[in-house]
């Protein structure tokens, strides 16, 4: 029993960092994007540096998991100097994820962060349609009815979105959205995947900050325009990515949707704080709906293959009519 105690104090221990995370992530990094002063750092160089940061932490992390630098060379030539096939193949995921990262910088220049916890949710019908499509896989009623009203609540945010009075740049909330959009479409060791793949993506963000911002990195710098705050958002991409990439397993779906709805609540309150924004009915009807969605969508399956017809009908009403 105390087992069972612990597991589940440790799941919302692992659900109040995944929450306060993504919520401070994203608030954080809209403020150095719209209404913090000074110059305008280059997104990409914090993209760049990220990957830095995450490959360091992974190497901290392999040396304490090996023990010994010994042990840490010999994984370091088996897994990585003489494995250049397995780091082609991360060159691809790096390429997304490179361009994820970026579109969450254009994404949150131009849309609020309340907007964009909301829309981001976007991610749960591609998901979907991935997964029926490209593994086979079927989705309950429950679930097809989660992903339409998730979509419902995100047209209606996205219809008349909510304002902030002391955003101090022009936005082009379509950009943004469209951004959101681009943004969600072995027995090795974590670590060393890790490694593997931050390796791939320093070199990939490398290209990208040349070929986005080469001339003004040159002329200005690579940290030109840097603040503590932009360090804290660097800081909390690197560290709170990892973070959740080493804890997302301890946590089922109900969870994890209960994560998504919560970082939207703490990210619609300091927007209001922060960014002055005025919430609007129809932001309101559709966060709401993003959540409810987001909790449907998580619960377990029902196995009605066992249950006659209008015993599992009966059933999935009663659960409906629970929530």
């Amino acid at each position: 029993m105390a087992v069972e105690s612990v597991s589940v104090g440790f799941k919302v221990y692992c659900l109040t960092v995944m929450t306060m995370v993504a919520a401070t992530y994203t608030v954080a990094l809209r403020y150095t994007r719209t209404i913090s002063s000074g110059d305008m750092y280059f997104s990409t160089t914090a993209v760049c540096l990220t990957e830095v940061i995450k490959l360091l932490l992974s190497l901290a992390m392999l040396s304490k998991e090996t023990g010994s630098l010994g042990r840490l060379k010999n994984a370091l030539v088996e897994h990585i100097l003489s494995s250049p096939k397995e780091l082609l193949k991360l060159s691809v995921p790096s390429v997304v994820y490179a361009i994820q990262n970026n579109m969450a910088f254009l994404a949150l220049s131009n849309l609020d962060a309340a907007v964009y916890q909301v829309t981001y949710q976007l991610k749960i019908p591609c998901t979907a349609l991935c997964t029926v499509l490209m593994l086979n896989r079927s989705l309950s009623r429950l679930q097809w009815g989660s992903v339409f009203m998730l979509c419902v609540g995100v047209t209606m945010v996205q219809w008349k979105p909510a304002e902030a009075s002391k955003v101090q740049i022009e936005q082009n909330p379509l950009l943004g959205f469209m951004a959101v959009a681009v943004l969600k479409s072995s027995d090795t060791s974590l670590w060393v995947r890790n490694i593997q793949m931050y390796i791939s993506g320093i070199v990939v963000t490398l290209v990208g900050v040349y070929i986005t911002d080469g001339h003004n990195v040159q002329e200005k710098g690579f940290f030109f325009g840097y603040t503590p705050w932009v360090c804290f958002v660097v800081f909390l991409a690197s560290v709170g990515g990892l973070y959740t990439s080493v804890v997302v397993k301890y946590t089922d779906n109900i969870m994890k949707g209960f994560s998504a709805a919560a970082a939207i609540v703490l990210s619609t309150v300091a927007s209001v704080f922060l960014f002055g924004l005025q919430i609007t009915l129809a932001f309101a009807s559709g966060a709401l709906l993003v959540c409810v969605s987001i909790y449907l969508y998580g619960l377990p399956k029902l196995d009605t293959s066992k249950l006659p017809q209008k015993d599992a009908d009966k059933e999935l009403k009663e659960k409906l009519i629970s929530v």
